[in-house]
């Protein structure tokens, strides 16, 4: 499961933690399209990954009164490995 302190690296896990942050905050999606001025399906295309303009992006966050921040990528954890791929159950014998 995602959560919103997760490292975002694919359009779809981005996608998917606004739409989280969304329903978590029982925000409707048609609030959201009037407040950033942006159509709703704008915002349906954000959360399934889909592209859409960095503008569109921005007044969507700025609609959800949320931001991004940038860090450098590195290595990624055991945890998070796991995390993404799941167990290997291939046994090596």
């Amino acid at each position: 499961m995602w959560h919103m302190k997760d490292k975002i690296r694919l359009p779809i896990e981005l996608g998917q933690a606004i739409q989280r942050a969304r329903k978590g905050g029982r925000l409707k999606a048609t609030d959201i399209a009037a407040r950033s001025g942006r159509a709703r399906n704008v915002l349906y295309r954000l959360e399934r990954g889909e592209d859409i303009t960095v503008a569109s992006l921005f007044d969507i966050l700025r609609a959800m009164d949320l931001t991004i921040g940038l860090q450098r990528l590195g290595m990624p954890t055991l945890e998070e490995v796991t995390d993404r791929f799941g167990q290997d159950d291939d046994d090596a014998s």
